[in-house]
């Protein structure tokens, strides 16, 4: 009988370390007030959402499958702070979506495979190596142009692997399943990164098919080829970090070719053990057919974030961007938005308050 008993609770413990699991709500409220103005164009002042971090709503979870292997899941969806709508890339309406991440994974000694909506894996680690990342005033803009960016794709298949001393790796699929070309809309990239004490390295690339919808097919529509190196060094006192990146784009269909190269090259610096104060230049060049986005434009970031905790922070940004020749990129901002007159100059400012659970 007691060996019956001893068994049962053995399998009964067993059973309960297989059925491990947890669930976690977190999300992101970021708001601020910005003004940017525009040289022969508008200005505009007004409130402001996910200037240092965007403003997010999520639940992920991981559960114990046994055996060294996990099965995990995660649903995120972004959303305007300032007015409460639901916000999100992909997103088909006003209401609240799961459009910033949406997957199922198993992970384990072997790495992790991801299935879901989710960001591109070389975008993902390249953008990490802009100081003001992609969003609020100082966002690096080398993948908002012409082009298209596509850091965010639907149907994806990843693959990432293990940490081998401080070597990663990552490949993903993204199947277009567009009516009668299997080609149409497809995209794969990957990327490989080093990350070990200070220093941090990452090359990735990619390939997005018929990056604009109701094109014809695969031999008649754009694509998009996107190469990156970024890298950053801690020195302790400041942090240096530079990124370059290239994307071309060929169009047979309406005989449009593109190429934008971006650099940025930034500092920063820990303060008071509260802060960290930032500085960021960044060089878009351009070439198109069309005229109207061809060219330079040069923009010098600044930027000081306080916390006030673990998880709320104060911050302020400045951000300078001039335009040459025809070029009338803007500084990325949706609300309030605003307008540039060709090869001119445009600066703007956001303060604000960012809130972490």
């Amino acid at each position: 009988m007691k060996k019956s008993l001893i068994a049962l609770a053995a399998v009964a413990a067993s059973g309960a370390a297989f059925a491990q699991s947890s669930v976690t709500l977190f999300g992101v409220v970021d708001t601020g007030v910005s003004y940017v103005k525009g040289s022969g164009g508008t200005s505009n002042y007004g409130l402001s959402t996910g200037n240092m971090s965007s403003s997010r709503l999520g639940f992920r979870g991981v559960e114990d499958l046994g055996g060294g292997l996990k099965a995990g899941f995660w649903l995120e969806g972004g959303f305007n702070a300032d007015t409460g709508d639901g916000k999100a890339a992909g997103a088909s309406g006003t209401g609240f979506e799961f459009a910033r991440r949406s997957t199922v994974s198993l992970m384990g000694n072997f790495g992790e495979v991801r299935l879901g909506r989710d960001e591109t894996a070389a975008f993902n680690k390249l953008s990490a190596y802009s100081n003001f990342s992609v969003i609020g005033m100082g966002g690096f803009r080398g993948w908002n142009s012409t082009i298209g960016d596509g850091i965010r794709l639907s149907n994806m298949i990843a693959y990432f692997t293990p940490n081998f001393n401080g070597f990663t790796a990552g490949v993903d699929y993204a199947f277009g399943e567009k009516a009668g070309d299997s080609k149409n809309g497809r995209y794969f990239g990957g990327f490989a990164a080093y990350n070990n004490g200070p220093l941090s390295v990452t090359l990735g690339a990619d390939r997005k098919n018929n990056v604009v919808d109701g094109k014809a097919g695969f031999k008649d529509a754009a694509k998009v080829d996107t190469y990156g190196l970024g890298a950053s060094y801690d020195f302790g006192v400041a942090k240096v970090n530079g990124l370059v990146l290239q994307a071309k784009e060929k169009d047979a269909l309406n005989g449009v070719n593109t190429k934008q190269t971006s650099y940025a090259l930034g500092v920063s610096a820990p303060v008071g053990g509260v802060g960290v104060v930032k500085a960021q230049y960044a060089l878009y060049n351009a070439k198109n057919d069309a005229a109207a986005n061809n060219g330079k434009a040069h923009q010098l970031s600044l930027g000081y974030e306080h916390n006030l905790s673990k998880r709320t922070a104060l911050y302020g940004y400045y951000s300078y961007l001039k335009n040459k020749s025809e070029r009338q990129m803007t500084l990325n901002t949706s609300n309030p938005g605003y307008s540039v007159g060709a090869g001119k100059d445009s600066n703007g400012i956001q303060v604000g308050i960012r809130h972490a659970f």
